[in-house]
């Protein structure tokens, strides 16, 4: 069996800065904080940024406020998505719609996204449905913590060991290139996102792609 685990933000979909804007909403509905300042959210779990951001302004990383403010925050990312000009990328429909079509492929997520997060953007884009299984980024602020994750619940899913799977990882970061390294995956990286080609090649990942328009030096991987 084939696990192909793909990320979201840059690599699926652009929500238009949904996400960036929902983060901005939740920490001045919060806490007060009308500004975010310059913390990076690319290849990030949101767990990390939220944290960042707590310590850049002063607030207390507890698990009480990381619960205010993730609940604040999936409440405007439901106000935020449909008034933001956001698209699925380049051949991505087209892409899942082959690989759902297989019997030897089981397509799951690996995103920094808190999981309901992850849902509410998806099913946005029309796009839930493909995916029945993920690693998410609720909890840790390690990508490599979100990937063996993702594993994880793709073996559940499956109801079967690693022996004969093959693991693949598509995303638009160098961190995806790593964090797919640390579970054994071979990577898809594709251009789509904030990292250019330059850096992502850099990362070294099996195969780098301009977007997934034309998937088939992937799909090679998966003879």
């Amino acid at each position: 069996m084939h696990i192909v685990l793909f990320d979201i933000d840059g690599t699926l979909l652009s929500t238009g800065g949904a996400g960036h804007g929902a983060f901005k909403l939740a920490m001045a509905d919060q806490f007060g904080i009308a500004e975010l300042g310059k913390v990076p959210f690319s290849g990030r779990t949101d767990r990390a940024i939220a944290a960042d951001l707590f310590a850049m302004h002063g607030v207390d990383n507890t698990p009480e406020n990381w619960q205010r403010f993730v609940g604040s925050y999936l409440e405007d990312l439901r106000r935020v998505l449909p008034k933001c000009q956001g698209r699925v990328l380049p051949g991505v429909e087209g892409l899942l719609e082959e690989l759902d079509r297989r019997d030897d492929v089981a397509i799951g997520l690996l995103t920094g996204n808190v999981r309901e997060g992850a849902r509410l953007k998806l099913a946005h884009y029309q796009l839930a449905d493909y995916f029945p299984f993920g690693g998410f980024g609720d909890r840790s602020s390690e990508r490599t913590d979100v990937a063996a994750e993702a594993l994880a619940a793709a073996l559940q899913h499956l109801s079967c060991e690693m022996d004969g799977n093959t693991v693949y990882v598509i995303g638009d970061t160098p961190e995806d290139v790593r964090c797919g390294r640390a579970i054994g995956a071979k990577v898809v990286a594709v251009a789509t996102g904030l990292p250019d080609a330059e850096a992502l090649a850099a990362a070294e990942p099996d195969v780098l792609l301009d977007d997934l328009a034309d998937p088939s030096a992937m799909l090679n991987l998966m003879t």
